[in-house]
């Protein structure tokens, strides 16, 4: 899909200008991601989806992490902001994050970012934005300030696309250490 990124020029009529506004919006002025692409909050009956979408994604069978994270998602919080998309009725892509009242010794609200996956098969179609939109948008209705997420060094293609949504490296440092 490409975008016209012309902006209306004016066209004299007389002494007047007339703006036209029959041309394709500008791209910053263009329908957003969300209004392209239906995001909903995400169900129970969304599980089987979201196995088969991560699958695709990963090459594994994750069903027992998922069922877990949407029982946390939809039961074990009182705000729910895990999100499911959707295009011609099917899930083609979801987000699950978690709202933290406090952690580390700080005492505002975040918002946590633990998965996010497109089905293969719609990426660059804007449906990972749609979704990042949407979340961002019904965060920041909570009075949520800051997302932060954990991602693999290593991972080229999820570095890029996080960057491309805003998402910048953290001030702090996260630290491991083996038990073994």
């Amino acid at each position: 899909m490409t975008r016209n990124t012309e902006l209306a020029i004016p066209h004299q009529v007389g002494e007047a200008f007339e703006i036209s506004y029959g041309s394709e919006p500008a791209a910053d002025f263009g329908p957003l991601a969300r209004d392209r692409i239906p995001v909903r909050s995400m169900a129970v009956s969304d599980l089987a989806a979201l196995v088969a979408i991560d699958r695709r994604i990963t090459g594994h069978e994750r069903r027992a992490y998922f069922e877990r994270k949407l029982a946390d998602a939809l039961k074990g919080s009182d705000v729910r902001v895990s999100l499911v998309a959707e295009l011609d009725g099917v899930p083609v892509g979801f987000i699950m994050a978690r709202v933290d009242l406090g952690e580390f010794g700080r005492v505002d609200a975040t918002a946590v970012l633990d998965t996010i996956g497109v089905d293969p098969d719609y990426r660059n179609r804007g449906v990972g934005h749609a979704l990042i939109s949407q979340l961002l948008m019904n965060l920041a209705t909570l009075r949520v300030e800051n997302v932060r997420t954990e991602v693999d060094w290593e991972d080229r293609e999820l570095l890029a696309y996080l960057d491309s949504c805003g998402f910048r490296p953290s001030q702090q440092l996260c630290f491991d250490r083996s038990l073994n």
